[in-house]
């Protein structure tokens, strides 16, 4: 029982999590990953903090209230920082389940040292403390923390300037968790009540922008590509903005803005089609030329140079979300 007690809610919550997910966009090798992640930070965690509290020799609650919460928030954090920088987490529905994941990791990991070292004490009190309570604290804060950093990036803003919000709320988090405010079986059960509640919020408004953006954006760049194609793309404000780049550009780049455009919206409607085919229970379709086209859009990116890029962004943006959308496209 104690094994259950503390090992099974915090795994059930995070499958959850994982069925939850209308677009089923997380994937299974990033997910296990961030499990792995999660029980390789709580062993770094247990011998980082057993130095720490030989060197500043503090009580163990002072301890576990305002030095423990920074090692073990940032050592969970580094595989999300890491998924983020390289554009694998598009949406906040998979930063919460990714995060989520290092957290049940984490959670697993202490609670079977605990499971080991109290083997003799049948209090089933603790073990619901720890597998409804700290177990989801753990996954809770992480899952936060890749929330807060995936929305700075999607506000452009680099990962280094991101990351501080969202690793001050998870130690925040951690921390007050630890001060036990309330009776810890109080406590235990107001973190079942919002945990769910929070995310349940958070997964509701992401899947309402991930449709509104897939629908609104894939019509308006089928009409965009429609025109190109037939030649009216002049007519459009869209192609007088690019033909107003005439006099800033050589000819040879303004041919070059003009491929890469028309590249880009080939590649961006694949990619949304195939989020539409996932939303409804279909397998993605892969093109045989995929990586062809994106290594072609690569080159033509390098071609425009930063100042071309710069140029055409009230055309297509090559922001987070676009470049993971494209990333999608070599699965």
């Amino acid at each position: 029982m104690e094994y259950a007690l503390s090992l099974l809610p915090v795994t059930v919550f995070l499958v959850g999590l994982f069925l939850f997910d209308n677009f089923k966009l997380v994937r299974k090798s990033l997910l296990a990953l961030s499990l792995l992640w999660g029980i390789v930070s709580a062993v770094l965690a247990y011998y980082i903090n057993s130095s720490l509290s030989g060197i500043y020799a503090q009580e163990i609650s002072t301890f576990s209230r305002y030095i423990a919460p920074f090692t073990e928030e940032i050592l969970k954090a580094l595989v999300i920082i890491g998924m983020i920088s390289k554009r694998k987490v598009g949406f906040t529905v998979d930063a919460v389940i990714y995060g989520f994941a290092v957290g049940t990791g984490f959670a697993l990991s202490e609670n079977l040292v605990y499971l080991y070292q109290l083997a003799e004490v049948h209090n089933f009190t603790i073990w619901i403390v720890r597998g409804f309570g700290t177990a989801l604290m753990h996954g809770g804060a992480t899952a936060i923390m890749a929330t807060l950093l995936l929305t700075g990036v999607q506000r452009n803003k680099p990962v280094s300037v991101s990351v501080w919000p969202g690793l001050a709320a998870a130690i925040a988090l951690h921390g007050l968790f630890n001060h036990f405010l309330l009776e810890p079986v109080f406590q235990t059960f107001a973190l079942i009540i919002i945990l769910p509640v929070t995310f349940y919020l958070i997964f509701r408004q992401s899947n309402l922008m991930m449709q509104n953006w897939v629908e609104i954006e894939f019509s308006s760049e089928i009409e965009m590509l429609r025109m190109i194609k037939q030649g009216n793309f002049k007519a459009t404000k869209s192609g007088q903005y690019l033909a107003s780049l005439k006099d800033y550009f050589k000819p040879e780049t303004i041919v070059d803005l003009y491929a890469y455009i028309r590249l880009y919206l080939e590649l961006s409607i694949a990619a949304k089609r195939n989020l539409m085919l996932k939303e409804s229970g279909y397998e993605a379709v892969m093109d045989e030329d995929i990586s062809q086209d994106l290594n072609e859009l690569k080159q033509l990116r390098k071609m425009i140079g930063k100042a071309g890029e710069m140029a055409i962004q009230p055309v297509v943006r090559m922001k987070h979300r676009e470049l993971w959308k494209l990333n999608q496209l070599k699965k």
